[in-house]
């Protein structure tokens, strides 16, 4: 260390001096010097230490394929496709995801048969076998004014849909 603090003190000495002209050179090389003197630390980290909300990337929405059971009051079933837009039965339903980032879920739905919509927000498990729910209502019919009501659900996964690929050969 000291060789390099003796360095530096020599270059600097030559950029107060002046150096004909050179100073702004000379001074760029020895705050250059100074940055590369202390060594830059690099640490591995293992993507097995980091938890799985954090190395799910947006659109990862595939754990979101299959039925679910939806119970606010009464269980529904929804039956969701790999990019976890799906319908259940009541109203005409359907659901439309909009983000899936970690283990949290975002989207809306509808309702046909009553001319109703809104958004939805989930928090799953680490597993997603189940999540706990939020939803609202943003409009009925064409009506935007009207004042939001708002509930919560829970969700459990049911099954998965396999793959075609997944699928055993008949015996």
């Amino acid at each position: 260390m000291t060789g390099q603090t003796e360095a530096l003190d020599r270059l600097w000495s030559i950029v107060l001096a002046g150096s004909e002209g050179y100073a702004p050179l000379l001074l760029a090389c020895v705050l250059l010097a100074a940055a590369c003197a202390k060594p830059a630390v690099h640490r591995d980290v293992s993507m097995d230490s980091i938890p799985p909300s954090m190395t799910s990337q947006p659109g990862d929405r595939h754990v979101l394929a299959g039925e679910w059971e939806y119970v606010d009051g009464a269980a529904v079933l929804l039956t969701l496709d790999e990019q976890g837009n799906g319908h259940y039965d009541w109203q005409d339903g359907r659901f439309e995801t909009h983000t899936l980032i970690g283990h949290t879920w975002h989207g809306m739905w509808f309702q046909k048969e009553n001319d109703r919509g809104g958004g939805f927000t989930v928090e799953f498990s680490p597993d997603f076998s189940e999540g706990e729910g939020r939803w609202w209502i943003n409009r009925i019919g064409a009506d935007h004014a009207f004042a939001q009501k708002s509930g919560t659900f829970h969700l459990s996964k049911k099954t998965a849909l396999m793959n075609h690929s997944d699928t055993s050969p008949a015996p």
